[in-house]
């Protein structure tokens, strides 16, 4: 589970985050959507622990700032960063490493092929495109087994089968009870996904809707019902 409570954070004197509250339980998958600039990655970033805030962070009922709490949880960031000189495989081995994951050999194999990087395993980090630097840093997400996982802005430079594998994983741990958050400003990747999504406009949290309690309605009729848009 994943609980924020009156975060905010501030760049000298910009608000980018304004007395955020949300929660996600076990076994649900959270949206965090909004345009550009509204505030999703800080948020991430300060569950992550890459910034420093004000308010309560807890993952697994654990302050995000613990070791406990850190290792339940995995990030994949909006842009990825590989170190130069490790080989794909090593990525992967680093984070089992670090994490004491428990993963299988074999686990790691299919994860790889899933996302078609089996034959890509003794490319280097600077060797790699964007988009393959995005699904190695996924696979490093998901070796680790977390209880939380955090992505931000994750289809963005995929390949439209490795955004159909990234859902299929999404969905699956689901199932595992994994709790999930994705900031995104991309609407039609989530819409068939999500459980509980949180609109984000200039700093806030501006509603929030649970899919049982909306039906059939469109995602993108929910978001623009709160910020005043139109579809186009």
């Amino acid at each position: 589970m994943l609980e924020i409570q009156g975060l905010s954070k501030k760049y000298g004197k910009h608000l980018a985050v304004d007395q955020v509250n949300l929660s996600v339980p076990d076994g649900k998958i959270g949206i965090l959507l909004g345009p550009n600039g509204a505030g999703k990655s800080t948020i991430i970033k300060s569950i992550a622990g890459l910034l420093r805030y004000q308010g309560m962070i807890k993952i697994q009922g654990n302050p995000a700032k613990t070791l406990e709490a850190k290792k339940q949880f995995a990030y994949v960031p909006e842009i990825p960063a590989m170190f130069d000189a490790l080989t794909v495989r090593e990525h992967i081995e680093y984070m089992r490493r670090a994490y004491d994951s428990t993963i299988t050999d074999g686990e790691v194999e299919e994860l790889l092929k899933r996302f078609e990087l089996d034959d890509k395993q003794e490319k280097l980090g600077n060797e790699l495109s964007k988009g393959m630097m995005q699904k190695v840093s996924i696979c490093c997400a998901l070796c680790v087994h977390p209880k939380v996982i955090l992505l931000d802005e994750p289809m963005v430079g995929l390949d439209p089968k490795a955004i159909k594998e990234l859902k299929e994983v999404i969905l699956e741990l689901k199932e595992q009870n994994v709790t999930v958050l994705i900031s995104t400003h991309m609407l039609e990747m989530v819409e068939d996904i999500w459980d509980i999504m949180f609109v984000m406009e200039k700093s806030h949290i501006i509603g929030a809707y649970r899919k049982e309690d909306v039906g059939n309605k469109d995602l993108d009729d929910l978001f623009f019902e709160l910020t005043g848009g139109e579809k186009e």
